[in-house]
């Protein structure tokens, strides 16, 4: 989720000053929450021949943001990424304290996470996958149509929606997004366009 803290400056009012200072403690102690908060960036798929590589599945928009990061999270440990690369279908990572392949293997399966603070910025219009997985589908109207649980890569992103028992399948082709607001959790589609690309599972 990102992270929702302002940056509005405290206007000064008489009899306000213990309340001005209580919100600016709450302010920096939120800022510092986000900075020290994790993105999950990616899952260890398997390890990849016997240096202890790691082949991951990248959850972001770009796989190759995953060279960005000096450093990540894997269980609760932290790892120096020594090296990474990325072909179409995943990312490749040599992580300090993985030597061989039988410490990646103990990692099959895991989520790769990374601070928020180390995240490199996005153009607009570019999101993490992590922060619209959850986001609840609406329509224009207000209609509640289901929940993102997966964004597939391709040429065209394709959304995995959930709705109850259901599951739905849509690209993001022209049109059938509307606006996408990772702080309030809320994607926002065009019903009409989004029924002419829906798949049902």
């Amino acid at each position: 989720m990102v992270c929702p803290f302002r940056t509005d400056r405290f206007v000064s009012l008489p009899g306000r000053k213990t309340e001005e200072t209580s919100a600016r403690a709450k302010r920096k102690a939120r800022e510092r929450e986000c900075a020290m908060e994790r993105l999950i960036i990616g899952e260890v798929l398997k390890p990849q021949g016997i240096r202890g590589e790691l082949k991951i599945k990248p959850l972001l928009d770009d796989a190759a943001l995953i060279k960005k990061f000096k450093k990540v999270y894997i269980g609760g440990a932290e790892h120096k990424v020594l090296s990474a690369r990325v072909d179409p279908n995943a990312a490749y990572l040599a992580l300090s304290g993985v030597a061989d392949r039988n410490a990646a293997e103990l990692l099959r399966g895991k989520e790769v996470e990374a601070l928020r603070a180390d995240a490199p910025a996005l153009e607009e219009g570019r999101y993490y996958i992590v922060d619209v997985i959850g986001c609840a589908v609406v329509t224009n109207s207000g209609e509640r149509l289901g929940e993102i649980v997966d964004i597939l890569s391709a040429h065209t992103d394709v959304y995995v929606m959930k709705d109850g028992e259901k599951e739905y399948m849509f690209p993001a082709a022209e049109g059938v997004i509307a606006e996408v607001d990772v702080e309030n959790k809320q994607l926002t589609v065009d019903k009409v366009r989004l029924l002419q690309v829906l798949v049902e599972q």
